[in-house]
């Protein structure tokens, strides 16, 4: 396998031929590498809060199908008593502690997400401040 070209290297070497004064190659080099590790990190940390998403969505959807399956092996009997309606306002219940819980992953997932970028954005307004200072 042929080695990957290094994008940022190749970027400095060309920055630095076509020198511009007052403008260092190195320093937004160095910046631009860091802006796209953020956003790895923030798309890393979306990705992981996706699939525990989808692991709790599965393990609900596999507890509703036992409840079901289970249910309607003491249904058989067909009496009226008051089972049915436990059974569904125990399934509602559940539903309701399902959906919040869900909705903590997705706004647990964003933070985190949004964090890594907000992190980098600050730390790339401090490297624009001292590059500005520095003139």
């Amino acid at each position: 396998m042929t080695d990957q070209p290094n994008l940022f290297a190749d970027l400095k070497n060309i920055m630095e031929r076509f020198k511009v004064p007052g403008v260092d190659a190195s320093t937004m080099v160095e910046s631009g590498r860091k802006d796209i590790e953020a956003l790895v990190e923030a798309n890393k940390a979306a990705y992981q809060g996706l699939q525990a998403l989808m692991k709790k969505q599965t393990e609900m959807l596999t507890h509703a199908m036992h409840n079901i399956q289970e249910a309607a092996k003491h249904s058989g009997g067909g009496s009226a008593g008051g089972k049915p309606a436990e059974t569904v306002r125990e399934a509602y219940h559940k539903t309701l502690a399902d959906m919040k819980e869900l909705a903590e992953i997705v706004r647990r997932s964003q933070a985190e997400a949004m964090s890594k970028v907000t992190d980098r954005a600050i730390e790339h307004l401090q490297e624009l401040k001292k590059m500005i200072q520095s003139r």
